[in-house]
């Protein structure tokens, strides 16, 4: 694939989902009132996130509370100190990974400007600009770029490499990201379930497609061991890929 004419851009819009039980919200919003309250010190910069996110319009596809801050407990768990992350929307995940480690340095892709403003805004406002760079590019540019300096030895490997982009490359930034990370370095791609549409082999979407190739592409990558998890909650039915690099 040429990765020029490969790209497409981050979506507007999202696949709408056929079944969201509303107790499923009320579950998340009841957990995560326990788990992470407002008293929490980043629980301000994160609502404020979203508020300002909102507020410019952008799309409301971020990851949700529950899987943000269960990727940033996964990531002080393994003790990473660089992460990758491909699509910054408003910079809630980037905010909720670093503002929950301290050691933590997010570097984060975002081919839309209007939304890289509003992510270095939400950034800023959260005290994070030293540990969170936001690079405004393709993802296949800046994949590529990284990938060099990497190889270089200009930059460290990367720990963790959380996807969440246009979602039919989700497999080439997938396959471009691993060969950046350190061995034992987990790789996260969202949104491959998509109510359970991924393994309906009638399905064309692009989105459905795209999930269906990262699944069976990292399956069968001896660079990586991987599992997909379904997840509901305030997002709906989906669920996210999880791989390990060897």
């Amino acid at each position: 694939m040429n990765p020029a004419k490969g790209f497409t851009p981050y979506p507007v819009s999202t696949i709408g989902y056929d079944t969201k039980n509303p107790r499923w919200e009320v579950v998340d919003n009841y957990t995560m009132s326990h788990s992470h309250p407002a008293s929490r010190p980043n629980a301000s910069a994160l609502q404020n996130t979203l508020a300002a996110s909102e507020a410019a319009e952008l799309p409301d596809i971020s990851v949700s509370p529950a899987q943000a801050k269960f990727m940033a407990l996964m990531l002080r768990m393994l003790n990473v100190t660089h992460a990758l992350e491909v699509g910054t929307l408003g910079g809630y995940s980037a905010i909720w990974l670093a503002s929950e480690n301290p050691q933590l340095h997010v570097t984060t892709v975002e081919y839309d400007a209007r939304f890289v403003e509003v992510a270095r805004k939400n950034i800023e406002h959260a005290g994070l600009l030293e540990r969170i760079e936001v690079i405004n590019a393709t993802g296949f540019d800046a994949l590529a770029l990284l990938k060099e300096e990497v190889l270089r030895g200009d930059r460290p490997r990367f720990g963790f490499v959380f996807i969440d982009a246009d979602k039919p490359n989700s497999w080439n930034y997938f396959n471009m990201a691993a060969d950046m990370c350190q061995s034992k370095a987990a790789i996260c791609v969202d949104n491959v379930v998509r109510d359970g549409r991924v393994a309906d082999a009638d399905d064309q979407h692009p989105h459905i497609l795209g999930g269906r190739l990262v699944i069976e592409n990292a399956g069968k990558d001896p660079r990586v061991d991987t599992a997909v998890v379904q997840t509901v909650g305030c997002k709906g039915y989906d669920g996210f890929l999880w791989a390990v690099v060897n």
